[in-house]
């Protein structure tokens, strides 16, 4: 088993913890916020940040060993795409599926 450099050690652990902490609210929000249209707002932003953050973690660790993978820096990438495309996609069709009225501001 290799050991990592303490700044790598640092820069990923500070990655995880962001990315986890993140990806907690992104959920939290999922779970807690009342309508379709704030429940779907958490998910597409903050889990993909803390999604986004932990994959980094990942790639730095595997690219300091000395076995760089592209794997991780494929799912990043198709996950930033991906996720506001699905997010915009499920917005319109509820809009769509109402009426084409946005909900009321509370």
């Amino acid at each position: 088993m290799t050991t990592l450099p303490l700044w790598a050690d640092l820069l990923a652990s500070g990655l995880l913890l962001i990315g986890t902490a993140f990806a907690l609210v992104g959920s939290w929000g999922l779970a807690k916020l009342g309508d379709f249209y704030k429940c779907l707002h958490g998910p597409s932003k903050a889990t993909t940040l803390g999604v986004g953050c932990v994959l980094a973690a990942s790639a730095l660790v595997f690219a300091v060993v000395g076995q760089p993978s592209w794997h991780e820096v494929l799912v990043l990438v198709f996950l930033f795409v991906t996720a506001p495309v699905s997010a915009h996609l499920l917005v319109k069709a509820a809009l769509q599926r109402e009426g084409g009225a946005p909900p009321p501001p509370r």
